[in-house]
């Protein structure tokens, strides 16, 4: 009890004066007691989700759908990288915790900006290799006095919330995979839980719980099964094993755990979202079929022992990188004239799912996008009615979604008030092949065992069906109707995530390169500002001294910029990426927008043969298209559109790791001097191609 008061009066004095929050109290003072009472401390932002149930709702209302208007910015933070920025600051008793790709994690005086202390992991640069969609960060968790970090690399730490300073640090990494962690680590009654990336490298997928005082390992549950001759680690990964063929073990087999993680105090159940198969056709990690247990699946675990206790897979035998790791929310919901407690997620395959949350049990299942690998669900079995269609061979065929998903990671989040969902949605296609030639290289990221080329004139059809058929937008969708109640339409996909707010209001990170409010029962846009990046992240709202902030990060990048071009969003990315910080009636101001860059200089025709560009583009496949997009359009950097200086140092840069600081690692032990020349003339034969269209700013 006296702990439970000490809290209550913590959060109080949090909503009064921040200074003296922050002289009283230790920083981050961050408990279960606290946690399970997030909504009498509104004011306060302290942990992913803000509340266990990762609603992504805040009960403040100060800004509001009347005044909304008023709004301007606070305060920012120009941040020293030039990569995306997915993560979800933490706001605790007047100190706002944000960190940055490579991990690097700040702390500011929540009201003015100013930065307190800065920590850098130092991670591992040649790590960024191993990343398939950025070296980002989805955020970081607050716990007694320590905010912790899960690295690009591997490692989970704990540094001093006060002064930044490390107090543990444990490795989380099997040695044999190329992992990478970008999600969030998720803590709970002492508890850290944390999952990794690696699918597109066949790894094979974990989640792990640590101690969150000393770093010590307390469990750890597999998503797929290891070698049957090595024993089973769990009844669990016993039973899975029949759901898999051959020998999946030497292939990894997928089923990382890269995003979404939810506690559920009332159960004391864990819910951990599983990733897609690696490699992506099942011929080549599971051939003769099979569900691929626990790939593209939710499963709920004991919080304390990592237990399994029940699942629902998604996509059984998946092989469209249809992952199950988006957003997870936790709610209870009146259905058939019953409140039942229930998980809602809307993964990339299409369907909007209700689950019971103690038993596993699908509630209902509608699509919220157009799809053709299935054509709805058996409400009896619970099991998607799958085209076998879709299922794939060496020629290509189109399927909807495509990998991006419907829904990818970014932010889902519920108003309770309005009863609505909110998440951004895209309707694409792709042209999926099994690449035949496909061999398993180990220590390469990009094991996908796809195809990006040959069938050209197939791929070019599939290219213009998808160029009139792709839309994007913002949905608000009613889950116990299983219907949109209305939408915002986007040119094109990249918006951010979401937040929902007691104000009537939904704040969203737009691809035009601003920031907008629209009213959460409506959709009508209220609000938006110029802001010269795209903030892709999740917003968060807190108070201080009786003043309604909103902070989100702003910085083009992650998956979605490896396959669009930063020159088709239709404005330049003139500014380094930023945490931004509003307000209503703030008086900050964004300084003028930079110059377009260097100018853009064509390339000399290359006089290499073709079986050297068709050599190239093999290898391009291969190695470069997972961060610089299929055929050389977009990505990290778009290659279209080198200096002549980068032309002249392509070799340095690819074999001799020139760019390592700036995230590009060497590929020397993959990529012969012969590999990196054919490279370069098929990028340099792509630049031609599309001269005119790149001159056009597309």
């Amino acid at each position: 009890m006296r702990d439970f008061l000490k809290t209550v009066l913590i959060g109080g004095v949090a909503l009064g004066t921040a200074h003296m929050a922050m002289a009283t109290f230790p920083a981050a003072n961050v408990n279960q007691q606290r946690l399970l009472a997030a909504d009498s401390e509104p004011g306060q932002w302290m942990s992913h989700g803000r509340t266990y149930g990762e609603q992504r709702f805040s009960p403040l209302d100060a800004i509001n759908d009347g005044n909304v208007g008023e709004l301007s910015l606070a305060w920012f933070a120009d941040l020293p990288v030039d990569r995306g920025m997915e993560g979800t600051p933490l706001m605790v008793d007047g100190v706002l915790y944000n960190t940055e790709p490579w991990n690097v994690t700040v702390a500011y005086n929540a009201a003015t900006g100013e930065e307190l202390w800065r920590f850098d992991p130092e991670v591992d640069r040649d790590k960024g290799r191993h990343a398939c969609c950025d070296v980002i960060t989805r955020g970081i968790a607050a716990w007694e006095g320590k905010i912790i970090i899960a690295t690009l690399d591997g490692r989970l730490i704990a540094v001093d919330a006060e002064t930044g300073e490390p107090v543990w640090s444990v490795a989380t990494f099997d040695p044999v995979w190329p992992y990478t962690i970008t999600g969030a680590p998720r803590v709970f009654d002492g508890r850290v839980l944390i999952g990794n990336a690696g699918a597109e490298g066949a790894a094979r997928g974990y989640v792990t719980a640590y101690d969150a005082d000393t770093g010590e390992q307390l469990w750890r549950f597999y998503t797929v099964p290891g070698n049957p001759a090595d024993g089973f680690e769990s009844e669990a990964m016993e039973m899975a094993a029949g759901t898999w063929f051959g020998e999946w073990w030497e292939r990894g087999g997928g089923g990382t755990v890269w995003d979404s993680i939810v506690y559920d105090p009332e159960l004391d159940l864990v819910y951990i979202g599983v990733g897609n198969g690696g490699p992506w056709p099942q011929i080549y990690r599971s051939p003769g079929g099979g569900d691929n247990l626990f790939l593209s699946s939710i499963v709920a675990l004991r919080a304390d022992t990592g237990e399994y206790v029940w699942h629902y897979q998604t996509t059984p035998g998946e092989e469209w990188d249809y992952t199950a790791t988006q957003s997870m929310i936790l709610a209870d919901l009146e259905l058939d004239g019953e409140t039942r407690q229930v998980l809602m997620q809307a993964p990339k395959n299409g369907f909007f799912y209700i689950l019971d949350r103690a038993t596993g049990e699908l509630l209902s299942a509608e699509p919220y996008v157009a799809m053709n690998w299935a054509t709805g669900i058996d409400m009896e079995t619970g099991r998607p009615i799958m085209n076998p269609e879709t299922r794939y061979g060496e020629t290509p065929v189109i399927v909807t979604p495509g990998p991006a998903g419907g829904h990818n990671w970014h932010s889902m989040a519920y108003s309770p008030q309005t009863g609505l969902a909110y998440f951004p949605v895209t309707q694409m296609y792709m042209a999926y092949s099994v690449n035949p030639d496909f061999r398993q290289t180990p220590g390469n990221m990009s094991q996908l065992g796809i195809a990006s080329t040959g069938f050209d004139l197939t791929r070019q059809a599939a290219s213009e069906f998808a160029e009139r058929h792709n839309e994007t937008w913002l949905t608000a969708w009613d889950p116990v109707s299983q219907q949109e109640r209305w939408r915002v339409p986007y040119p094109q996909r990249g918006s951010g995530g979401l937040l929902a707010t007691a104000g009537n209001l939904v704040f969203q990170g737009t691809v035009l390169g601003t920031f907008a409010a629209y009213r959460a029962d409506t959709g009508e846009k209220l609000w938006e500002m110029p802001v010269q990046q795209v903030p892709i992240a999740g917003a968060i709202s807190y108070m201080i001294d009786g003043e309604q902030y909103i902070a989100v990060n702003a910085g083009w990048g992650g998956g979605l910029a490896h396959s669009t071009s930063v020159g088709s969003l239709g404005f330049t990315v003139s500014a380094s990426p930023r945490l931004l910080v509003f307000k209503l009636g703030g008086t900050a101001q964004l300084p003028p927008v930079g110059d377009a860059g260097p100018e853009l200089v064509r390339p000399e025709e290359t006089d290499a043969s073709p079986a050297t560009i068709a050599q190239g583009e093999r290898l391009y496949a291969d190695y470069c298209s997972s961060c610089h997009g299929e055929q050389a359009r977009g990505g990290i950097k778009d290659l279209r559109r080198m200096s002549p200086a980068t032309h002249a140092e392509f070799m340095d840069i690819v074999r001799g790791g020139s760019r390592r600081e700036q995230g590009m690692a060497s590929f020397a032990d993959l990529v012969s001097n012969e590999d990196a020349i054919a490279i370069h003339a098929y990028l340099i034969r792509r630049a031609n191609q599309d001269w005119d269209s790149l001159t056009a700013g597309e």
